[in-house]
Order: C-alpha cells, then structure tokens, then sequence
C-alpha cells in the first residue's frame, strides 16, 4: 500500500512524503485504512481550497492545485481499490455462514437423521 502525506504549505510550496507498507492484519484492516484515506483526501480538500485563496502567483497556484488534485485521484482510486476489497470480504463471510448452516446441528441432504417411534 502507498500512502501519500502532505504537510501545509510552506512559502508557497507543498512539502510531500510518500511511504510504501505492506497491509498486515495488526491494526491496518481495510476499515481502518478507508478511514485513514478518507481523512487525507478531507485535508487535502482543505489544501486546495486554501491554495486558491492563497497570496501565491497564478502560476504556482496552479502548480499547487495540480500536485494536490494528483493526489486526491491517487487516493480515491485507493479507497474505491479498498472498498471493493472490502465488499468481497463482506462476501466471502456471508458466504461462509450460508456454509456453516448446513452440517450436523442443520439438517442437510446429507446429514440427517430418521427417527422412527
């Protein structure tokens, strides 16, 4: 997974850093990772607004407005990569728990039982 952080502007520049990590199971599910995408692209919302009512030049404005627009389109295409994971895991459960109903407490074609009084 990469990850993407901005800080605040700083003299009319956009300071990044980019991290790649892989996803592990302690603390980094799929929930957790949609919320922390969500709230980087609510900052970075926050960025480009403030960008555009900065004192900066047209130009580097611009300039700003692209580098931080790049990545909100990098951090949506993430979170719709995450939500779709999510919705199969959703699946793959609920698919799971229709397995699991049938067996020997749930009466199936091939477990039941003839009592005969």
């Amino acid at each position: 997974m990469t990850t993407i952080n901005s800080t605040a502007l700083q003299g009319g520049a956009i300071s990044t850093s980019t991290t790649s990590s892989s996803a592990s199971s302690s603390g980094n599910s799929v929930a957790s990772q949609i919320s922390r995408i969500t709230q980087q692209i609510t900052k970075l919302t926050q960025q480009l607004k403030d960008v555009a009512n900065g004192s900066s030049s047209a130009d580097e404005k611009q300039k700003q407005q692209e580098l931080i627009q790049e990545q909100i389109s990098m951090l949506q295409a993430q979170l719709a990569q995450l939500q779709h994971q999510q919705a199969e895991e959703a699946q793959l459960k609920q698919d799971q728990k229709q397995v699991k109903a049938e067996g020997v407490n749930y009466p199936s074609d091939d477990h039941q039982i003839d009592i005969l009084i």
